[in-house]
């Protein structure tokens, strides 16, 4: 996955006029807007990758000794898949030639590296540069490995508001409630009710 990743990003990287970079899953969807989530994301003085050290079978659990002293478990982080970076970072992710062949031998298997190489070395690396949070918004408020998929039943207008403005973060050194740009999972028999309740939720406006 972190090989797939890092091709997408090089050849992204060929046009130089692609100075942000995001990856999204097909389950994904806008929250906003085209020219509002470019405005977000060009003004951003950050990337946006989530990290975090987590205690468990699913975060240090992970962790292969044979790693150290390279990274050791005090540094290893797990976090989302789904990131934003800019231009400059994206340089740094395809260059690595020291981390990732680690990630490569010692975290295969049972060892989901999406989940874990982006947050351990932007971390290790460029923690100043870094938001440590995600633009996807996603539940995993039901125990499982899977996050809930939003059949279109649950799809209300109620809903896709608080997921625009129902949270709160830092934008730019600034508190702000746009903390995600985009939501995850919806089924594809979702579609039509979002397309239907877009206007009602402003989904095409700011």
């Amino acid at each position: 996955m972190i090989e797939a990743e890092r091709r997408l990003l090089a050849n992204a990287l060929m046009d130089f006029s692609n100075q942000r970079f995001v990856l999204l899953s097909e389950a994904c969807i806008p929250l906003f807007n085209f020219s509002t989530i470019y405005a977000y994301l060009m003004n951003s003085t950050q990337s946006y990758i989530e990290a975090y050290d987590k205690d468990s079978p699913v975060g240090r659990g992970q962790y292969n000794g044979k790693m150290s002293p390279h990274i050791t478990i005090d540094q290893w982080r797990k976090g989302s898949q789904w990131f934003e970076m800019d231009r400059e970072l994206a340089l740094e992710v395809v260059s690595d030639q020291f981390y990732f062949p680690l990630f490569q031998s010692y975290c295969a298997n049972a060892c989901y590296s999406d989940e874990h190489y982006l947050p351990t070395f932007v971390t290790m690396k460029f923690t100043p540069k870094n938001s440590n949070r995600t633009l996807t918004w996603v539940d995993w408020s039901r125990a499982g490995i899977h996050p809930v998929t939003y059949l279109r039943p649950l799809v209300t207008v109620e809903f896709l508001k608080a997921l625009r403005h129902g949270s709160q973060c830092e934008y730019n050194g600034q508190s702000s409630n746009i903390c995600y740009l985009f939501a995850r999972k919806f089924s594809t028999d979702s579609l039509i009710r979002l397309l239907r309740f877009a206007p009602k939720v402003m989904y095409f406006n700011k």
